[in-house]
């Protein structure tokens, strides 16, 4: 299976960086494919696309400038089945992508691949006082089906948020 292509370009205002990709993604050759995954209407409801996109359309996402990564490029069905050096070893590679393409934020989706490369295990949801390859560092919530923890309208609140700083902070810069 080839690996799933990023979707990203210089000076997006934020990627979202998924954990791993999911069977059916990388299948498809698109983030988030998968049928129970709540990424793209969350999107839509928190305000950062003016209509839900749909995995297919994952490059359109460019338009509203954000872009998409993954921490660990290995498919797998569930998160939990990657290991902590599968993410240590991607970390360089993570790192350089962002240095590169210089995103304003970069929100890590679920807490697992930033607790790794950043070594916390205590970290709370939203904005972090860390810089990742010079991008602000964001924590959401994991939109999988498989993340039951946060119902939608919370998963929409958690990235309205990043949506509300990202354009406040436009208009202060």
């Amino acid at each position: 299976m080839p690996p799933l292509a990023d979707v990203i370009a210089p000076d997006l205002a934020v990627v979202f960086c998924g954990i791993n990709p999911g069977l059916k993604a990388a299948a498809s050759g698109h983030h988030f494919a998968g049928q129970g995954n709540r990424f793209w209407p969350v999107l839509h409801r928190a305000g950062f696309t003016p209509r839900r996109l749909q995995p297919e359309n994952d490059n359109d996402l460019l338009a509203y400038r954000c872009g998409l990564t993954t921490a660990v490029a290995r498919p797998t069905a569930r998160a939990d089945q990657l290991h902590q050096q599968e993410f240590l070893a991607a970390a360089t590679t993570l790192r350089q992508k962002i240095e590169h393409y210089r995103p304003r934020y970069l929100a890590f989706l679920g807490k697992s691949a930033y607790a790794t490369l950043s070594g916390q295990r205590q970290l709370a949801w939203g904005h972090q006082n860390a810089l990742f390859g010079g991008a602000r560092v964001w924590l959401l919530p994991n939109p999988s089906g498989l993340n039951r923890s946060f119902r939608l309208d919370d998963l929409v609140a958690a990235y309205r948020a990043l949506y509300l700083e990202i354009a406040e902070n436009s208009l202060n810069t």
